[in-house]
């Protein structure tokens, strides 16, 4: 068995070590940050709720127009449903047009939640349409829509 020895010279190193420095430096320039689309998005809302028709109302979504800091924006959804064991809502998804996947949250109810709302703070890679949709216990689903537009440069999914 032979070895081989590499014999780089200080010049070469610094060259060598320079280019990869550049390289890393450079790098993340060229490179994308993967994001959802609306198509990705209308089809995972139907996957989550079975691939139902959609309709709108009963659901509504308060949403900044604009926030400066998109780690954390604050949502509130609410619903039309009296939630009594005849007519209430199972869960209600949250789903993001422009984020790095499309699903933000979902949420689970029964009749004994008393009331189908929804107030936290959710993660926005960017200026997007936010998908809220309430899957009732008779099976049909209602959606609602609302956009946030982030500051530029204040993305919170990196």
């Amino acid at each position: 068995m032979t070895q081989h020895i590499i014999s780089l010279s200080r010049r070469e190193v610094l060259r060598y070590g320079g280019a990869t420095l550049a390289l890393l430096a450079v790098g993340p320039m060229f490179s994308t940050t993967a994001e959802a689309s609306p198509k990705e998005a209308k089809a995972k809302l139907a996957q989550l709720t079975g691939d139902v028709d959609i309709i709108k109302g009963r659901i509504h979504i308060t949403l900044p127009r604009l926030s400066h800091d998109g780690t954390r924006v604050r949502i509130m959804i609410k619903t039309d449903s009296p939630m009594t064991p005849d007519d209430y809502v199972r869960a209600i998804h949250i789903l993001g047009e422009r984020n790095t996947v499309p699903e933000i949250a979902s949420f689970q109810f029964t009749p004994q939640s008393g009331k189908a709302e929804i107030i936290t703070r959710i993660r926005l890679a960017k200026s997007q349409t936010i998908i809220a949709a309430a899957e009732m216990s008779d099976g049909s689903v209602y959606m609602a829509k609302a956009r946030c537009n982030i500051a530029r440069g204040a993305g919170g999914c990196g």
